[in-house]
């Protein structure tokens, strides 16, 4: 065995020390690999848990959904009925603040009477043409009854109406035209809000 000379034996330790560097950096990265694929594999959980319970809580949404549609129209009013599995069994109707008009509930006949808001909307639109048109905001809580049990969604809907000659001792009379969902969802506030900017919108 040949004897190593001092820069040899130093040669030596500084080679072992470079190997052992190696394998430390080897092995930090096997590490720091190790973990973003364990971060990355739960995060790929995390994700599709997530989309599954949206998905499921949309499913519920639009299984609770009570939208409404119209059965027949005239001006004198408006019967409504459910668009979705089960039938109508209440609705609780309310109107903008502005216009004074009390909450309407019905229960065995489901319809929007053109009378509730003649006095006040005529009033309003007084002074202009007779032959007139717009649309009011209201606020709908619909119910009805499935096999699962009683469902009722709230949303705002555009009621459409119109003004015209005829009405008593030669006035101006007022009728509806029709419905339209605008959102679900909202309050009184919301629908406030709604009607000031209609009304903004309509006055610019």
């Amino acid at each position: 065995m040949t004897d190593e000379t001092p820069a040899e034996k130093a040669e030596s330790r500084a080679i072992r020390r470079r190997w052992i560097s190696i394998g430390e950096a080897v092995a930090v990265a096997g590490v720091v690999i190790a973990g973003l694929t364990f971060w990355s594999d739960y995060q790929d959980r995390q994700d599709a848990a997530a989309d599954k319970a949206a998905t499921r809580a949309e499913q519920s949404a639009q299984r609770h959904r009570v939208p409404l549609t119209t059965a027949s129209v005239d001006k004198r009013g408006i019967e409504l009925r459910s668009a979705a599995d089960c039938p109508l069994s209440s609705t609780e109707i309310r109107f903008p603040t502005a216009l004074g008009v009390d909450q309407q509930t019905t229960v065995a006949s489901h319809r929007i009477e053109a009378d509730w808001l003649a006095r006040p909307m005529l009033k309003l639109t007084d002074g202009g043409a007779d032959r007139r048109e717009g649309r009011v905001p209201i606020l709908i809580t619909a119910t009805c009854t499935a096999d699962d049990g009683d469902r009722s969604e709230t949303a705002i809907y555009d009621l459409f109406w119109k003004t015209e000659p005829g009405g008593l001792l030669g006035g101006r009379s007022f009728g509806l035209r029709g419905l339209v969902r605008r959102r679900s969802g909202g309050d009184q506030r919301l629908l406030d809000a709604t009607w000031t900017a209609a009304a903004l919108e309509a006055a610019s």
